[in-house]
């Protein structure tokens, strides 16, 4: 299908909409939105905080902070997922350009300026740049590795780097306005991976999604292993779904996760089986099964030794449990998304 390339001047996309979804991250937001206030874009702009039913603070901090700055609308997210507020705040915006932010995220300064730049230089529905991850403690710079590297997840040019030019989706994405209403804006029943089906159904509307490295923004990964898990489970969960309802528009390696944790756990019973066998007196000869979880384990430390050297001890300690972490509760989400079970799993993820 041809790409579309819609008429463009230099003045044709004044103004840009920031829209960013929260929900319970106070310590993040104001951030967020500092670096967002601090950009170098010199056209009007706005900042469309759709704000859900938070409970840790984070309603009065955005409050406060729209009290202060006049650029700052807070928009009422009932349903509190990501997608919602994503449309309330499209819906919601004034200018042309549409800003995708996450709370986690923070803006380099130039980031406005370049992404209008490269829309109107291309002719792309939407730009995107890296998830430059980047931790304080040892275990959230070990997470911040594990997204960057190809033995984390995946080799995606917006995790990974890479050549500017078209890409299957970007992080967070610029949009034009009008790009997002002919497809329709996000799809809310997908909680997440939302933006990798609207860029699909950009791509396959004859628009482009255009990468470059030049939108680097950056991410604050998860503190903790139990945070890190959760949110692992369900992005792994929705990929499943997004794996069953468009199965031709996935790549081999969203499989390799859950390929390997079935792998693992029946290698585990088999391996449990010849336990079984030796304390009868036969030959334990399922115990082969041990060698699938061994194979596994030497993975992760050569993994381990490959990436994380020179990196400090405690960052490379951290990142032999951060791993397996990553692609155990990735992969367990992936098998049971793809089971057709995200909708009565994922209730309890919120976003």
């Amino acid at each position: 299908m041809p790409e579309h390339h819609p008429e463009t001047t230099p003045s044709s996309l004044v103004g840009v909409s920031y829209v960013m979804p929260v929900l319970n991250d106070v310590a993040h937001v104001r951030q967020a939105v500092e670096s967002i206030l601090a950009q170098d874009y010199s056209d009007p702009v706005e900042v469309l905080i759709a704000l859900g039913p938070s409970i840790d603070g984070t309603n009065e901090l955005v409050t406060d902070l729209a009290s202060r700055d006049d650029r700052i609308r807070v928009l009422e997210n009932e349903v509190g997922s990501t997608p919602a507020g994503l449309n309330i705040g499209i819906r919601a915006a004034r200018y042309p350009v549409v800003v995708r932010v996450d709370s986690h995220s923070m803006l380099p300064i130039d980031y406005a300026r370049i992404a209008v730049e490269t829309l109107e230089r291309t002719g792309a529905d939407n730009v995107g740049g890296i998830m430059d991850a980047r931790g304080e403690t040892p275990f959230e710079r070990a997470v911040a590795l594990a997204y960057t590297t190809k033995v984390g997840l995946g080799g995606s040019a917006f995790h990974v780097g890479g050549a500017e030019g078209p890409a299957e989706t970007v992080y967070l994405g610029v949009f034009r306005r009008d790009a997002l209403e002919r497809v329709g804006l996000f799809d809310e029943t997908i909680k997440r991976g939302q933006d990798w089906e609207l860029n699909r159904r950009l791509r396959e509307t004859g628009g482009t999604v255009w990468f470059t490295p030049e939108l680097a923004v950056t991410y604050r990964p998860r503190s903790s292993l139990d945070r890190l898990a959760r949110q692992m489970f369900s992005t792994g969960l929705w990929r499943g779904e997004l794996a069953r309802r468009f199965p031709a528009s996935n790549g081999i390696r969203y499989f390799i996760p859950p390929a390997m944790v079935v792998g693992v756990a029946l290698g585990l019973l088999l391996g449990l089986g010849g336990i079984v066998q030796a304390a009868l007196g036969a030959t334990p000869w399922l115990l082969v099964g041990f060698a699938a979880p061994l194979v596994y384990l030497l993975f992760v430390v050569v993994a381990t030794v490959v990436a994380a050297r020179g990196r400090g001890a405690s960052t490379a300690a951290w990142f032999l449990v951060v791993l397996p972490c990553i692609h155990v509760t990735w992969g367990i989400g992936f098998v049971l998304g793809y089971l057709s079970l995200t909708s009565n799993i994922a209730r309890h993820t919120g976003r």
